[in-house]
């Protein structure tokens, strides 16, 4: 007897068999982490900030929104904690939004109101820190996931203490 690893039809057929058998399985989507961004800071002046996320789900497919929580950076100065219950789903490849009042240090007041001086023309750049915990669609568990996002602030033209990011 010839064993099976000498007759190429008989290992062919074999490895054939047992990619099919593979592909039997169910169907899984390719998860990647979600972006976390800035779209819009409303500041009111020595006061809160009305800060909108924009939370972008980059997977193949939904997933359904926990928490964020995060540090915002405006500028070269120190950051301020982000802490935000979203309980969203967001489909595949699309986003949506959040919001959380947040109070700034007095330096980033400072640093936002020098920028509206500077008219519709100014940027100020931030970042944004943290991690989001999601669930993915047919998934049991949620997964905490790291995000990093960074872009710039300019004030809205003819909306006064309002800034948005691209």
């Amino acid at each position: 007897m010839t064993p099976i690893v000498r007759q190429p039809f008989l290992r062919a057929a074999l490895l054939a068999a047992t990619a099919l058998l593979a592909a039997c399985g169910p169907a899984r989507k390719s998860v990647f982490p979600p972006a976390v961004t800035l779209q819009e800071v409303a500041a009111k002046p020595g006061g809160p900030w009305h800060v909108t996320l924009r939370i972008r789900n980059n997977s193949y497919g939904g997933m359904s929104f926990d928490t964020f929580q995060g540090t915002l950076r405006v500028g070269d100065l120190g950051g301020v904690l982000l802490d935000a219950k979203i309980d969203q789903d967001i489909p595949s490849f699309a986003a949506d939004v959040a919001t959380i009042d947040l109070l700034p240090t007095a330096e980033m007041s400072k640093a936002l109101a020098e920028l509206a001086a500077k008219g519709s023309s100014g940027a100020l750049p931030y970042s944004i820190d943290g991690r989001i915990t999601a669930t993915p669609e047919k998934e049991k568990e949620s997964h905490s996931y790291p995000v990093r996002g960074k872009s710039w602030l300019s004030p809205v033209p003819g909306i006064p203490d309002t800034y948005r990011s691209p």
